[in-house]
């Protein structure tokens, strides 16, 4: 069967960066692999889109123990390992899963806080928020 070209193009499309052949195959596969090993990947030497569009879908679907398991070993290992987008979007998914976790919005805020200053406003009402919630002043979800 013969195809066209634009017909081509979309059967390829999302194959662009992808190995064509065992030859060129990656040793691992993203798509198959836990929040703690996408998250050492994004950190490290290995990363690619393929990579980050793994990590970005597993985080989405992860339950909030995962990502706060994820990212106190991440932090653990190298404080500064994980790129921003990925600590902001993996602490931001754990709070929404956990709206009254005082201690994980305070390490959250704190965390954005170290990479603003586009944050730190931000920042800031997170650290007032947990003030308010701890002090009784604010259901967990104002």
């Amino acid at each position: 069967m013969k195809t066209t070209g634009w017909l081509r193009s979309l059967l390829t499309m999302g194959r662009r960066n992808r190995p064509e052949g065992p030859a060129d195959a990656e040793p691992y596969a993203p798509e198959l692999m836990s929040l703690l090993e996408l998250a050492r990947l994004v950190a490290g030497r290995r990363y690619s889109e393929r990579v980050a569009s793994a990590y970005v879908e597993v985080v989405t679907f992860a339950s909030a123990d995962e990502i706060v398991a994820m990212l106190k070993v991440m932090l653990e290992e190298d404080w500064m390992g994980l790129p921003p987008w990925a600590r902001n979007l993996a602490f931001r998914l754990a709070c929404l899963q956990r709206p009254s976790d005082v201690e994980l919005l305070r390490i959250a805020a704190t965390d954005l806080h170290a990479f603003g200053p586009d944050w730190d406003d931000i920042a800031a009402e997170m650290q007032r928020r947990a003030d308010r919630m701890e002090a009784g002043q604010e259901s967990n979800l104002s």
